[in-house]
């Protein structure tokens, strides 16, 4: 096996705690919302992206256009309301899945981090979530 044709693996030893980079503001935020992520690994065809992203309190829209999201929080709180109103608390812990297609509102009570997996119907237009 040629072993310079394997990928380097992508290791973050703690994703609750890994430094991020500077926050900026929440394009979708109702109250000043800032918002960080850190791309840890994206597959070669641009399908798939792997990232840490956080969100201090407040509200915002959210939609999941041409991609699944499937996240874990590490740290925080939050209720997901869907565009049909079914509200789902999130704390550390919890695992979402939000398939393509999918609309709500996040209303972030405590400073939210988690770990995401995001798999793009279409190379090369992966979000950072």
């Amino acid at each position: 096996m040629d072993m310079t044709a394997i990928p380097a693996v992508a290791l973050l030893a703690d994703a609750s705690s890994a430094a991020l980079p500077p926050a900026r503001p929440k394009p979708t935020g109702t109250v000043g919302q800032q918002e960080t992520a850190r791309v840890l690994w994206q597959s070669p065809d641009g399908l798939v992206e792997v990232g840490v992203w956080e969100c201090d309190p407040g509200q915002f829209t959210s939609t999941r256009e041409g991609y699944d999201e499937v996240c874990q929080v590490l740290a925080g709180s939050a209720t997901v309301r869907t565009e049909g109103g079914e509200a789902i608390k999130l704390h550390t812990g919890s695992t979402l899945t939000m398939p393509a297609g999918w609309r709500g509102t996040w209303q972030v009570h405590e400073t939210l981090r988690k770990v995401y997996v995001v798999r793009n119907h279409q190379a090369g237009a992966c979000p950072s979530s």
